[in-house]
């Protein structure tokens, strides 16, 4: 059995880890009240633009054509994955690297020279090097301070790549923050645009789920000028590029959730481990004196 000195050097121990974990939770849940408004504030607006996209392409001809749309054969991928710079939240990064590898994986046919991988966050770009991948830029600076400025240079670039012909296809990893409690890892495309899935999301977002005698139900009889087709053309792109910057958002408050959840159970096991090392200190202390008092007993009887 440790001894009483040793216990209470335990306990001691734990009550500092304890601060620690208490203070990190704080500041993750003054962080994530934050960003949990910046993507609250954000996911109405990039689903009312989708909505409108969507829209416009219902009514226009078929034969609207936009490179954005192109499908081809994959030669080259282009892979963009969302993590944390720092650690401390729980499975979040580690999800993250586990699901990339995973996509990774489904396109080593290529070869992994065309595996383009743009990781956003310090603990995805150590462990794509790990691996083997050399990263296309580092945005460790976005990942703690997500800016739509750094995110639309990032989806100009993938853009750019995609029309050049230099990539055929981009995908996103990232994860969806859902509730404090809850953030789903999820694995987009972003390039080529894919409007029926787009639609789908649509359908799927309560968000826009609203009745036809709704007064602010979105009818599709615009009048535009100086054409639907120039317009569209110029929604596009917009829409691609706030995709990236929701789900930079996306990930920045799941991080914060993750970070305070993981903080949370840690303090309530150091809490739980405080008392039971009481209890033993206890129970160790009073067993220190049982023996002192029979041996006072004894040798008193002798």
């Amino acid at each position: 059995m440790a001894s009483l000195k040793e216990v209470k050097g335990r306990i001691n121990s734990v009550k500092s880890t304890l601060k620690i974990t208490s203070a990190m939770k704080m500041v993750a849940s003054a962080k994530l009240h934050k960003a949990q408004a910046a993507i609250e504030n954000m996911l109405p607006y990039q689903e009312k633009m989708n909505h409108i996209l969507t829209n416009f392409l219902s009514v226009m001809d078929n034969s609207f054509y936009s490179p954005y749309m192109e499908e081809r054969q994959v030669k080259r991928v282009a892979i963009v994955v969302f993590s944390s710079n720092s650690s401390l939240c729980g499975a979040f990064n580690a999800n993250v690297i586990k699901k990339f590898v995973q996509v990774a994986d489904s396109y080593k046919e290529l070869g992994i020279d065309n595996i383009w991988v743009y990781p956003v966050g310090r603990k995805i770009e150590d462990a794509i090097k790990k691996i083997g991948y050399t990263p296309k830029g580092s945005y460790l600076e976005m990942a703690d301070k997500p800016t739509y400025e750094e995110a639309y240079q990032l989806a100009g670039e993938l853009m750019n790549l995609f029309l050049a012909g230099e990539v055929d296809k981009v995908e996103v990893i990232y994860h969806h923050f859902k509730s404090s409690g809850s953030q789903l890892l999820l694995n987009k495309q972003f390039l080529p645009l894919d409007i029926a899935k787009l639609q789908e999301e649509i359908s799927n977002s309560q968000e826009l789920v609203e009745s036809d005698t709704s007064p602010n139900h979105y009818k599709t009889d615009y009048i535009v000028e100086p054409s639907e087709a120039e317009f569209v053309e110029s929604l596009l792109p917009e829409v691609l590029k706030l995709k990236i910057f929701t789900a930079l958002l996306d990930s920045s408050a799941s991080e914060h959730a993750a970070r305070m959840m993981a903080m949370q159970i840690a303090t309530d096991n150091a809490n739980e481990l405080i008392q039971d090392l009481t209890k033993q200190y206890n129970r160790s202390r009073q067993q220190a004196i049982t023996n002192e008092l029979q041996d006072i007993v004894g040798g008193s009887m002798t």
